[in-house]
């Protein structure tokens, strides 16, 4: 009897090791080493051994099928995967636990002819989720079945769409290692993919996420799919934010807006509108014109400063760089004579936005000036633009569309780097 062996393998990056460290010295990551089970039959398994099926042949000789799109029903979600679904895709949804990946799915797949792997729920579970949200369709199937070779079994029946929820509970018994672990998930994912590719069955996979907010497993995983997704948003917080982070078929870095109610995920066909309905006229508020993939947002950007009590002020952001923060409140000190050494600084992107472009900037310093100064800015202000590091406001992609739907929102002064060339100007502009 061939004796089985164990490896310590690095669940983020696969190095493997004869012995457990508490840091991984290829990736960097803390306790990410974990103990699995190597066997010579399980190696003999894995994807790096598997031999080439078909012959290669000219690019140029090679049909082209005309393919075309699932619509899914929900705007938002066609609009984040680039026009819809594209038969034969693999998808992978990832996000915090009780975000509402799995209420999304299910109102997805309650749309085609799917197959719902419940891998954390029971059917009869997953029927009670599956009322409340107020769907009805005779071929929706469900299965609790964790083995992917029996799934693939139930794949070649005439599904359109399969949903695994999740990809960390799926397991082969060609490997001998526990579920979640990253020689099982690697597999099963690439089982999967093959078989969607063969029979153009569109993959749901979802995944788990580690508490950095990176999709748990291995990188290979985000790698072998067409599509990655993140529904992001606060557990407390009604909106969801569902962003692409890598599309083949599509534009990445495009979102798509959903608020959470009883009967599940309801999309936000204009989010600018709902995002500044409740805003108030206060010291420290600024609306910024956010380009979010192909579409403007309007989005509400505030600050609060207050006196520290320690010799050198907190600076806190919650959806926005907290460096590029430490940046603009240097220039802010420097270049506008603001005194903010000792005062404690927070900026909050309301909505649940992560801003992630510059041109997120001057809207952030204006705030912070305004709160300072105990002066509010005009509701009618839009403001945008990059911020350098000598005070001078630089000019940013698409202007003209975040003129005109801040036009459309009813706004009629803009701050822009067109009228305002340095960061004195801008705040002399925004106070008066």
């Amino acid at each position: 009897m061939v004796k089985n062996l164990t490896e310590y393998i690095c669940q983020q990056c696969d190095y493997r090791s004869p012995s457990f460290l508490g840091r991984c010295p290829n990736c960097g990551s803390w306790n990410s080493l974990v103990e699995t089970v190597i066997s010579p039959r399980a190696e003999k398994f894995s994807i790096t051994t598997s031999k080439l099926a078909t012959k290669p042949k000219k690019l140029s000789e090679t049909a082209v099928a005309a393919t075309k799109r699932l619509k899914t029903g929900i705007e938002e979600m066609d609009r984040v995967l680039g026009g819809g679904v594209v038969p034969g895709s693999v998808i992978l949804l990832a996000g915090e636990p009780g975000i509402g990946k799995s209420t999304l799915l299910m109102q997805l797949a309650a749309n085609f002819k799917s197959l719902y792997v419940a891998g954390e729920e029971s059917p009869d579970q997953l029927k009670i989720r599956f009322d409340r949200i107020g769907k009805k369709r005779n071929d929706f199937w469900v299965t609790p079945e964790t083995d992917v070779d029996y799934l693939i079994t139930f794949i070649k029946e005439d599904f359109q769409m399969v949903f695994v929820d999740s990809i960390q509970t799926l397991t082969t018994q060609d490997l001998e290692s526990p579920a979640g672990s990253i020689s099982q998930v690697r597999e099963c994912a690439y089982r999967l993919t093959k078989i969607a590719k063969e029979k153009g069955i569109s993959v749901f996979l979802v995944g788990h996420v580690t508490k950095e907010g990176a999709i748990a497993g291995p990188k290979v995983l985000e790698h072998l799919v067409d599509c990655v997704l993140y529904l992001e948003g606060e557990k407390f917080h009604t909106f969801r934010i569902l962003r692409s982070n890598k599309n083949r078929f599509g534009k990445i870095q495009e979102i798509g807006v959903f608020e959470m109610e009883e009967d599940g995920l309801v999309e936000v066909k204009d989010p600018s509108k709902v995002f500044l309905q409740e805003r108030i006229s206060a010291p420290g508020s600024v609306v910024v014109p956010v380009l979010e993939g192909s579409r403007i947002i309007l989005t509400e950007v505030q600050a609060l400063t207050n006196l520290s009590s320690l010799n050198f002020g907190k600076r806190v952001a919650v959806g926005f760089d907290p460096y590029k923060l430490q940046m603009l409140v240097a220039t802010l000190s420097r270049r506008a004579a603001l005194n903010l050494q000792q005062m404690d600084i927070f900026v909050n992107v309301v909505g649940g936005i992560k801003v992630e472009e510059p041109a997120a900037d001057l809207g952030v310093a204006l705030a912070i000036a305004s709160s300072l100064k105990n002066k509010p800015i005009s509701e009618q202000v839009v403001a945008f633009g990059e911020v350098g590091l000598l005070g001078e406001v630089r000019g940013v992609a698409k202007e003209d569309q975040r003129l005109e739907e801040a036009k459309r929102g009813g706004f009629k002064k803009f701050i822009t780097p067109k009228n305002a060339r340095t960061i004195t100007s801008a705040i002399a502009l925004s106070l008066s």
